[in-house]
């Protein structure tokens, strides 16, 4: 039985050295990057991954779709640059690898925002799935918030992914242009329209949803920051969308 690691990147040098080591267990580890300019791929290759560089990024999981087919192993491990897998995730995804019940499993991911580990507003327990059969699934081809599609039974496990969601502003503010500007363009592509009030009513019902609904008001100051930033980038995707639909006037 063996068990393949696959990251996908770009400019991800000041935690890839923490995720690629929390799976060096694996006995291949595959990082697909689309064009770093900082030392992602200098660390990478000094640390023996299988590391590969493509000329585009043509979405979440389309990309990661390209290093699932580099993968050999039996087993897949997906994860994210900035998340790592504790000796205890390790070891509880080893036990069900022998022994396995499911062709998935999901875990749930304790991540952190500008310092603070959320225990409210969606973001815990927050079940991902990161561990399946190679065989058995492929990643949606979504440019963004993408999902693995499994054929077959998925299961939870108890020990914890760790995610350092956002670490600062600026970091924030880029991730919401990215993934707004790339569910947008998604939407767009399925002919979804949007108007002003679709994105006034999204960006409203998105902090609601957030700060009430989920109790994001718990989780203190970090709570009422991440509301508002989920409705900015809801608010935001749908803005997009309005000028994408306006280029075909």
């Amino acid at each position: 039985m063996r068990t393949s690691a696959i990251i996908i990147t770009k400019n991800a040098g000041s935690m890839i050295q923490r995720c690629v080591e929390s799976v060096a267990w694996a006995d291949e580890i595959i990082v697909v990057d689309s064009g770093s300019t900082d030392d992602t791929a200098e660390i990478c290759r000094e640390m023996g991954v299988k590391f590969s560089v493509t000329s585009d990024f043509p979405g979440f999981g389309p990309q990661k779709n390209r290093a699932l087919s580099l993968a050999t192993g039996d087993w897949v491990v997906s994860i994210d640059a900035d998340e790592w897998i504790t000796p205890e995730l390790r070891d509880e995804m080893r036990a069900v690898m022998t022994k396995p019940t499911a062709a998935a499993y999901a875990v749930p991911r304790r991540s952190s925002f500008c310092g603070r580990y959320m225990k409210h507003s969606g973001w815990w327990p927050d079940h991902v799935i990161r561990l399946f059969r190679r065989d058995a699934a492929r990643f949606s081809d979504d440019r963004a918030h993408e999902r693995l599609l499994v054929e077959g039974v998925t299961r939870k496990l108890k020990q914890p992914l760790m995610h350092e969601a956002i670490s600062t502003m600026d970091q924030m503010l880029g991730k919401m242009n990215l993934y707004s500007t790339a569910s947008a363009r998604m939407l767009h592509e399925r002919g979804r329209k949007a108007s002003l009030a679709t994105a006034v009513f999204h960006g409203s019902w998105a902090f609601f949803r957030t700060y009430i609904l989920r109790l994001g008001f718990l989780d203190g100051r970090e709570g009422f920051i991440l509301a508002v930033a989920n409705a900015e980038g809801s608010y935001y995707r749908y803005v997009k969308l309005l000028l994408e639909n306006g280029k075909r006037r």
